[in-house]
């Protein structure tokens, strides 16, 4: 056989490996709302385990509001492109548990995959990474043995199990089951745009531990817009359309800038602008929540 034969081999190999979507990497992250008080976490992590002790096994956090899909979709576009190509995500925030909902695993066009029901949960990443390819979970296969009874630990019985194979090379991706139309159930929200002479944008979370206000208008646009550091901005916050707060703010580099308690308009640490008190919670203060219904506009006062 010659070496270009072998090339020749050893490419088709590549490519058959490729298209089965064994590119996986041992990597399994969880999230969920079930909190660490109970052993649900842990039996999901046992189920893997039990599949391959070779996994690598991490939480991206379990303390997502019990039923708060939207919570779960920003965690997730805020943490997968962070993780190398392969990566197996499982995310159960699932209150529709035993429904008609879909089963599903994204591979995501950067590479990582996704374990999730499709209520959702796939709204951002699905926007932000792009779909390469969905496909529904087959759960005559893909299903933790003798669990058939049970309809309302699918993140155990199902997903992780789905996962832990995944992961570990016991399936490829197309053992996972037949394959979607590149589409999942998307949440609506007030995209970042810029209308007159104003930015609107949604306010997607928040920065839990200072109570920040964090929004995703991003640094591109805030550029477009002409805003420079010292610039007096007024901030409009609305819940559901009704304006429930506004005040002024200068955009700066950092919260010192500011007195201490005072308000200022920076850009976190995803590059997108959010609004914070210098050592109080923003947030607390005067009553701000975030999620698919709280928007923002923002003016620049010195234009």
């Amino acid at each position: 056989m010659t070496i270009n034969q072998l090339r020749l081999i050893a490419s088709v190999l590549m490519l058959m490996i490729s298209s089965a979507g064994l590119s996986q990497n041992k990597i399994v992250v969880f999230q969920s709302d079930f909190g660490l008080k109970d052993g649900a976490v842990s039996a999901m992590k046992g189920v893997a385990a039990g599949v391959s002790t070779e996994l690598k096994l991490y939480d991206l956090t379990h303390e997502i509001p019990a039923y708060n899909i939207w919570e779960a979709s920003y965690r997730l576009m805020q943490t997968v492109p962070y993780y190398p190509k392969g990566t197996v995500f499982v995310s159960v925030v699932d209150p529709g548990v035993g429904t008609e909902r879909k089963s599903v695993v994204l591979k995501t066009k950067t590479g990582q995959f996704i374990v999730t029901p499709d209520n959702g949960t796939l709204t951002l990443t699905a926007e932000l990474l792009g779909i390469e390819e969905l496909r529904e979970i087959n759960e005559a296969v893909n299903r933790r043995k003798d669990s058939g009874k049970s309809y309302t630990f699918h993140g155990r019985d199902v997903y992780a199990y789905t996962a832990a194979r995944l992961a570990s090379g016991v399936i490829s991706f197309s053992e996972v089951g037949k394959v979607l139309p590149k589409e999942v159930i998307a949440i609506p929200y007030q995209k970042a745009i810029i209308t007159g002479n104003m930015l609107k944008g949604n306010i997607p979370i928040l920065d839990v531990q200072y109570g920040n206000v964090w929004t995703n208008i991003d640094a591109e646009l805030i550029k477009k817009y002409n805003i420079k550091y010292g610039d007096l901005l007024k901030i409009s916050i609305f819940h559901n359309d009704k304006k429930v707060y506004q005040t002024e703010a200068p955009y700066s580099e950092t919260f010192g800038n500011v007195p201490k308690g005072k308000p200022l308009c920076y850009l976190n640490s995803l590059l997108q602008l959010s609004f914070a008190l210098n050592q109080d919670s923003f947030a607390a203060v005067h009553n701000i929540q975030s999620g698919s219904e709280w928007n923002v506009e923002v003016t620049k006062l010195n234009l």
